[in-house]
C-alpha cells in the first residue's frame, strides 16, 4: 500500500499525538519531559548568549577585508567557540527532540528542516534506519568505491527519481483511485536494476541537506564500464556535470536546473557488455580561500560560495574522462561528505536510438567473435563489430 499524501498544506488527520486527560500515566510522562524540556530550554538561551559574546569578540578582531587574522591566539579562540556553538546545538536539540508534537510531525512528513531537532531525528533515522547502511554495502559491493572515487563519505541523503515503464501504470493508479494523476517518477533504490528506456529522459534528483549555511557542490553522473579497447580494460563516460549547485537545510522539493552546463547524455550500455553502473555524485565544493567549513564559518561568513569556473565538457572528452583528475583540479573531496546514488543497467533494443539521436554514432557491439568462416567472408562486406579481447 502506497504511502498516503502527507505534507504540511495536507496533514494526517488520524494517528495525532495522545492529547492530554486521556491517561493519566502519559499526562504524568509528558509533565516531566515537558519540565525536562524547559530546562534545557533556559540552559541554551544563557548558553546563546555566550556565543554571542565570544562571536561578537572575534568578528570585533576581524581585518576590514573579512580575513581573521592569524596566529595562535585566534586559532585558541576560534576553538572554544567552535566548542560553544557545539555545545549550543546539542542544547538545541535536546530541548525538543522528546516532545510528542516533534517526533509525529518528523515522523509524518512535516519536519522543517529550519529547527535543529527536526534536522537531529531526519539525520539519526536516515542513519539508524538502514538507509545509509544499504547505500554504503551498495557502492562497496559493486567497487564503485574504488573503481571511482578512492573514498566517499556520504553527508547528505540524496534521492534519485526515474522515470515509470508503462505497465507500471494500471497497478499504480489502482492504488492511487483518489488521484487524478499518476505520478510518472518514483525512487530508485541504491544498486537496481533500470532500463534504457527508463532513463532516456533525465532523472530527479532530491537531497535532504543537515547544514544550515548554503553550500556549493558539484554533480556528476558517470559510467565506469565502458569497453577500453585499446588498453583491453575499462574507461570512464561523463553523462552530466552541473557545478555550483546551492543547498542549504531548507532546501525543499527537487534540485532544479541541473540541465544547465554539460548535457545529460542517457546511458547507453553496450551490447554484449556485463551490466554497467551509474555513479551520481553530489561533491561539496571548498569554502572561499582559507577558509573550511565550520560552526564558526556557517555564522561569520554571509556567503561561503566560492564559484567553480568550470567550462562545458566537450562531447570527445566524455569518453575517458578521469573523475579522480577532475575531483583533484577542483578541490572536490569525497572523504569530505556530499551524497552518492548508484543504479545499474544492461543493454536491450533502446540503446540504438541513444547512439542515432545523442551521440550521432554507430552502435558497437562486443562479445565472443563468430567462427571463422572463409567462404562468408569472400561474400560479406567488413561489419562493424567490435570484440574485446577475453570476452
Amino acid at each position: 500500500m502506497g504511502r498516503p499524501d502527507i505534507s504540511l498544506d495536507r496533514p494526517r488527520k488520524w494517528m495525532r499525538p495522545l492529547q492530554e486527560g486521556v491517561l493519566p500515566a502519559y499526562d504524568e510522562a509528558l509533565r516531566v519531559i515537558r519540565a525536562d524540556a524547559r530546562r534545557v530550554r533556559k540552559e541554551a538561551a544563557e548558553q546563546r548568549a555566550k556565543v554571542r559574546a565570544a562571536h561578537e569578540k572575534l568578528v570585533a578582531e576581524t581585518e576590514a577585508g573579512g580575513k581573521l587574522v592569524e596566529g595562535e591566539a585566534r586559532k585558541t579562540l576560534e576553538g572554544e567557540l567552535e566548542g560553544m556553538r557545539e555545545r549550543l546545538e546539542i542544547l538545541e536539540v535536546q530541548s525538543e527532540v522528546n516532545l510528542p508534537e516533534v517526533r509525529w510531525s518528523v515522523a509524518n512528513a512535516m519536519s522543517d528542516l529550519s529547527i535543529p531537532s527536526h534536522r537531529h531525528l531526519l539525520r539519526q533515522r536516515w542513519r539508524s534506519d538502514g538507509a545509509l547502511d544499504l547505500l554504503m554495502e551498495r557502492i562497496h559491493q559493486m567497487h564503485v568505491v574504488p573503481d571511482v572515487l578512492p573514498v566517499l563519505h556520504p553527508s547528505i541523503d540524496l534521492h534519485v527519481a526515474a522515470r515509470l515503464m508503462p505497465v507500471h501504470f494500471d497497478s499504480l493508479m489502482k492504488r492511487n483511485r483518489a488521484q487524478r494523476r499518476v505520478n510518472t517518477f518514483k525512487e530508485v533504490e541504491p544498486g537496481r536494476y533500470l532500463t534504457p528506456k527508463q532513463t532516456r529522459v533525465q532523472p530527479k534528483l532530491y537531497a535532504n541537506v543537515f547544514h544550515t549555511d548554503v553550500r556549493l557542490y558539484t554533480m556528476l553522473l558517470v559510467d565506469p564500464d565502458v569497453p577500453d579497447e585499446e588498453r583491453q580494460t575499462y574507461t570512464t563516460f561523463l553523462h552530466w556535470l552541473k557545478p555550483n549547485i546551492p543547498l542549504s537545510a531548507t532546501h525543499t522539493g527537487r534540485i532544479p536546473f541541473l540541465n544547465t552546463h554539460t548535457r545529460y547524455v542517457p546511458p547507453h550500455p553496450q551490447r554484449g557488455t556485463p551490466y554497467h553502473r551509474y555513479v551520481m555524485l553530489l561533491l561539496p565544493q571548498p569554502p572561499i580561500e582559507g577558509y573550511r567549513y565550520t560552526r564558526n564559518t556557517e555564522a561569520l561568513l554571509t556567503e561561503q560560495q566560492a564559484q567553480l569556473s568550470q567550462s562545458i565538457v566537450p562531447e570527445e572528452a566524455r569518453p575517458g574522462f578521469d573523475v579522480r583528475a577532475f575531483a583533484r583540479e577542483w578541490g572536490l573531496n569525497g572523504a569530505l561528505g556530499g551524497g552518492v546514488h548508484m543504479w545499474r543497467e544492461v543493454w536491450d533494443k533502446y540503446v540504438g536510438a541513444v547512439y542515432r539521436y545523442e551521440l550521432h554514432t554507430p552502435q558497437p557491439m562486443y562479445g565472443r567473435p563468430p567462427r571463422p568462416d572463409p567462404q562468408r567472408e569472400t561474400h560479406e562486406a567488413p561489419t562493424r563489430r567490435k570484440y574485446r579481447i577475453g570476452a
